[in-house]
């Protein structure tokens, strides 16, 4: 990949987005992973004006630490990048004592989890509406067109998707090349939806570079039956997690009625 070239392609494709939808910048949720480190880096480097938000949910330190420290690094480099820090623990907590309980408590979980994505999506959208600014997503290629790892309509929710064309470990490249802080490049991948240290692999069952291959198996047309041991596992997990979430890589589907029962 040439990586100062693909930087500079995404930087301008972004800028050429914003001004061309009339809008100031844009707004990111800055997690302490890689993939809103390099989106929000990225944003930066347009010139735009750039609103970084850290929206804690029961955060573990360690995530909430090298969010802090990624927005200070970017502070430090660019003079039109802004912060705020946006404590929505109370609010989490609110709501889930609003809602009735559940016999299932793996299931509970589970929503919860996605709940927590969608009150950081809710946040992004306040401050875009008040700012006039664009919500950057931060997905990339494996987890929006691969296996569907991110929450409908939470960090699903987004005007534009910046690096949802790069592979992770693509993105990690990129990472590289912009100066990332150590911290988050040597970081285990994290959803940060559980309070937890969980990682994304103890979550999926694959690491990324295998999810990568599993993909590129997929599109050649390969088929479970065409490898043993781990990496059969590696294609069934990634095949099942690519059928049980095509509800989130696909159009909304609209019940189109027959012409003639509208007369």
């Amino acid at each position: 990949m040439k990586t100062e070239k693909v930087i500079d392609y995404i930087v301008n494709w972004l800028k050429d987005y914003a001004t061309n939808a009339n809008m100031k910048g844009f707004v990111i949720g800055i997690s302490g992973g890689i993939d809103s480190a390099v989106t929000s880096t990225l944003c930066a480097k347009t010139g735009l004006e750039v609103l970084c938000l850290e929206m804690p949910i029961h955060q573990a330190e360690n995530q909430v630490s090298r969010a802090l420290n990624h927005i200070e690094w970017l502070k430090s480099n660019y003079k039109n990048v802004s912060s705020e820090q946006v404590n929505l623990t109370p609010v989490f907590d609110s709501l889930v004592k609003a809602f009735p309980t559940v016999e299932n408590e793996e299931d509970r979980f589970m929503a919860l989890a996605n709940t927590r994505a969608r009150l950081r999506m809710t946040s992004l959208y306040y401050f875009a509406a008040l700012e006039k600014y664009l919500v950057a997503g931060t997905g990339n290629k494996v987890e929006d067109f691969g296996v569907g790892f991110y929450t409908k309509y939470g960090d699903g929710g987004v005007d534009l998707s910046p690096i949802a064309d790069l592979l992770k470990t693509e993105v990690y490249k990129i990472a590289a090349e912009l100066g990332v802080n150590q911290d988050i490049q040597k970081a285990a991948p994290t959803d940060g939806l559980w309070g937890d240290n969980r990682t994304d692999e103890d979550q999926i069952g694959a690491s990324y570079p295998e999810l990568e291959w599993a993909m590129k198996m997929a599109e050649n047309g390969k088929k479970a039956t065409d490898f043993e041991g781990r990496e059969k596992i590696v294609f069934e997990t990634y095949t099942r997690l690519n059928r049980a979430n095509q509800h989130k890589m696909q159009p909304i589907p609209v019940c189109t009625i027959p012409n003639e029962l509208k007369k």
